[in-house]
């Protein structure tokens, strides 16, 4: 669970809420139908952006891993895979089978040579699953940048029609001030769920999206390395190349 995530848009909501609190009744801040309009005219507009058929399966898997902490890093990555190419030499594919291996790409990646398939049959394989994978978590991205984008605007919307509605009361001057304070909540609303929720998220999104891209590419360059029997050594020494330069030179200072 990323919890910096969930901190985040919990922080943000409650000093959100104490600010309106010292300023008079919370209650004041909720009206239903500027919420309805923001909520149901930002699904709306998702609805007629995306294919329905993959709609909830990306935004599915997009807020997983918006709200899930990823526990793998390259480093570790390189030392499992280096393991790997250590039982093969040693004993063979075949002796992969008793290795247990968490992340659930690698773990495929090691059954595959464990079954005999050949190096470039992996190697498509998995480039396959590792593209539509990256693609089905840039969709759920996209659906929040959308849902972002269209909730300031629907907040726009609501406040011209709570301006209309006042501008239809003129007449009766005690109605202005409460009917010009709900106008003005739709694009609170509007703000909130883009800056607080949808925005940052589609941001984290993408930063995760490429360390997902980083760790698959990384795995498949290793599995494929193994598959054709090079040593732990060469394997290690070309993966290098994935870590951050900070993490290379710690890397030569723990073999030293």
């Amino acid at each position: 669970m990323d919890f910096a995530t969930i901190i985040g848009i919990l922080v943000s909501f409650a000093v959100t809420g104490w600010a309106i609190s010292l300023g008079g009744s919370f209650g004041a801040f909720v009206d239903i139908p500027s919420i309805a309009i923001v909520f149901g005219g930002g699904i709306g507009v998702v609805v007629v952006r995306f294919p329905l058929a993959g709609l909830v399966s990306a935004l599915g898997l997009g807020s997983k891993l918006a709200f899930s902490q990823t526990k793998t890093n390259p480093r570790d990555l390189i030392d499992q895979l280096a393991d790997m190419a250590d039982v093969v030499r040693r004993q063979g594919p075949l002796g992969l089978e008793a290795m247990e291996i968490e992340d659930p790409f690698l773990a495929k990646a090691k059954q595959m040579i464990a079954d005999g398939y050949d190096a470039s049959f992996i190697q498509e394989n998995l480039e396959r699953e590792r593209d539509l994978y990256l693609e089905r978590l840039e969709e759920g991205a996209r659906i929040y940048k959308a849902m972002g984008d269209s909730a300031p605007a629907f907040g726009m919307i609501g406040t011209l029609v709570g301006l209309v509605q006042m501008l239809q009361t003129m007449d009766d001057p005690s109605t202005i001030g409460p009917a010009m304070a709900v106008a003005l909540l739709t694009t609170l609303y509007g703000a909130l769920v883009a800056n607080v929720v949808c925005l940052p998220i589609f941001e984290k999104l993408n930063a995760k999206l490429k360390v997902e891209e980083v760790n698959q590419s990384l795995i498949i360059d290793g599995i494929v390395q193994i598959r054709n029997s090079k040593s732990p050594g060469l394997i290690r020494e070309m993966l290098t190349a994935y870590l951050p330069e900070k993490q290379r030179a710690q890397r030569e200072a723990d073999a030293a």
